[in-house]
């Protein structure tokens, strides 16, 4: 039986201590920043999303990265089918950082709303308003410097390829119009070289690494009650 969550090693130096962050956090007032990462379909949106059911969707920001996919409306749609989406290049991640400093300063943000049917940003957005807690979760949070300085405390959710692939294939065939060959030429052409180049060594980034693709009770015990400890 596996264990609840694993304390990650091999955090980057120099970097500060581990709780340094969050202390200075709490003491001042400042929003505690949470990353999860792992892999695509490891079940990140599943934590994230009982993290906000335990803790309170009032008391929690939530910024997906996937919302912040440069938009590819300038490209003919062939063209943009072939962008590699599992790179780091493929997101706007300095607009997240930019989002994530002004909510940690009390000011709202505009969320952008991507359509992933036609790989374009929408005219759309929604408003985030400023919260105790921000989530910010993608599979390429840990791999970005400038965002991996934001987080108070990072999450990796560590899950098989074999289930990951499974679940991405379900969720862009029935939530993003895909064909079962387009996802099968997607993961083989991008998704995985991408994990293994990107997302995989970004793991050894993580304070906290949870087992079984989200769905380990035990561990989302642990991280709830140690937020709720910190809110305190």
């Amino acid at each position: 039986m596996p264990g609840p969550a694993a304390p990650a090693k091999g955090r980057e130096e120099p970097q500060r201590s581990r709780g340094e962050g969050i202390i200075r956090t709490m003491t001042n007032q400042i929003p505690l920043v949470i990353g999860i990462a792992g892999g695509s379909g490891s079940g990140k949106t599943t934590v994230a999303q009982e993290i906000l059911n335990r803790v309170g969707p009032d008391r929690i920001a939530y910024l997906p990265h996937d919302a912040y996919y440069k938009d590819l409306s300038g490209l003919p749609p062939a063209q943009r089918a072939e962008v590699n989406f599992d790179h780091p290049n493929s997101l706007e991640s300095d607009l997240l950082a930019r989002h994530v400093e002004l909510l940690k300063e009390g000011q709202p943000i505009e969320l952008p709303v991507y359509d992933f049917a036609t790989h374009s940003r929408t005219d759309k957005t929604i408003t985030i308003l400023p919260r105790r807690v921000i989530i910010v979760e993608g599979i390429l949070i840990f791999a970005e410097p400038e965002l991996r300085r934001l987080f108070d405390l990072k999450i990796f959710v560590d899950t098989d390829a074999d289930l990951r692939f499974i679940r991405r294939l379900q969720r862009d065939i029935s939530e993003r119009g895909r064909t079962t060959e387009s996802v099968i030429h997607q993961y083989l052409k991008t998704v995985r070289p991408m994990h293994l180049e990107f997302v995989e060594p970004s793991k050894k980034y993580a304070d906290v690494i949870i087992p079984e693709g989200g769905y380990n009770t035990a561990a989302l015990d642990m991280v709830t009650a140690r937020i709720e400890t910190l809110l305190k």
